[in-house]
């Protein structure tokens, strides 16, 4: 990783620009054009470097809902159902655990009557079980990570 990919991860963090050309002017903070902006963030994509890239919305807010769910899944499988799992468009991102329950996810639907339809849905595809946990009580903790 270079100067001006350790700048953008640090800088892009914190906000996106709201306007006609958001790409030109976060290129512009950071001292290069917008096509080299863009190709710098489609290669920290591929790379892994970064594994996503883009709005995060409050889905409640929305009118919709999300929830955290689980799954205990065989180690020979995870990768197979990892797949599976993520092929799901209201799946926002996905992690692995040391513990029984090594799976995780946010899941996130229009309208929350989607939450346990999402669900059955997973279920039917893995086989597996899983486990929804809704939240409770919200709280914001700020996290920043420096390249």
């Amino acid at each position: 990783m270079d100067e001006l990919e350790r700048a953008l991860i640090n800088s892009l963090q914190g906000g996106f620009p709201l306007s006609e050309r958001p790409f030109a002017e976060a290129a512009a903070r950071l001292g290069c054009d917008e096509q080299t902006l863009i190709a710098r963030i489609r290669r920290l994509l591929e790379q892994g470097t970064l594994t996503r890239f883009g709005p995060l919305f409050d889905a409640a807010a929305l009118g919709g809902a999300f929830t955290l769910c689980a799954m205990q899944v065989p180690v020979a499988e995870f990768e197979r159902v990892a797949e599976i799992v993520n092929s799901f468009s209201e799946v926002a991102h996905n992690y692995r655990r040391e513990h029984a329950l090594n799976m995780w996810f946010v899941l996130a639907a229009e309208k929350p009557e989607g939450i346990p339809a999402s669900i059955e849905r997973i279920e039917a595809a893995t086989g597996l079980q899983v486990l929804d946990f809704p939240k409770l009580d919200e709280y914001f903790v700020e996290l920043r990570l420096t390249a």
